[in-house]
C-alpha cells in the first residue's frame, strides 16, 4: 500500500514538474513574440533574452546533475539545445542575428514535449 502510494506521489510529482517547465516556457515563448514584433535591440527584446537565458541556465544546470533521472542521451541532447538557445540570445542582444522564430519554433516543440 505505500510503496503505490509513493509511486502515485512521484508521478505527481513528475507531471507536477513538467507542467511547471512548460508553463515557464509558454511565458519564455510569448515574451520572444512580442520582442520579435517590438525588434532585437528594444527593451522587450532585452527582456525576452534574459528571461530565456537564465531559464536555461537552470534547465541545463538541472540536467547536467547527477541526480537528474532523465536518460543519458536525452539529457545530453537537452543540455545540446540549450547551448545553442543561450548562443542565439547572446547573437540577437550583441545584434548578430535576430532569430526569433528558431527560439520559438525550438522552445515550442520542447513545451509540446512536457504535456
Amino acid at each position: 500500500m505505500y510503496r503505490h502510494l509513493y509511486a502515485q506521489t512521484a508521478q505527481d510529482s513528475s507531471a507536477v514538474a513538467r507542467g511547471r517547465e512548460r508553463d515557464v516556457l509558454e511565458r519564455a515563448i510569448r515574451l520572444l513574440a512580442v520582442a520579435k514584433v517590438k525588434g532585437p535591440r528594444s527593451r522587450e527584446s532585452f527582456e525576452a533574452t534574459d528571461n530565456l537565458r537564465r531559464l536555461w541556465l537552470l534547465f541545463v544546470d538541472d540536467l547536467s546533475s547527477d541526480g537528474n533521472a532523465l536518460p543519458e542521451a536525452l539529457r545530453a541532447s537537452l543540455i545540446s539545445i540549450g547551448l545553442w538557445v543561450m548562443r542565439e540570445v547572446d547573437a540577437i542582444d550583441s545584434g548578430k542575428c535576430d532569430n526569433f522564430d528558431g527560439l520559438i519554433e525550438i522552445n515550442q516543440m520542447i513545451a509540446d514535449g512536457l504535456a
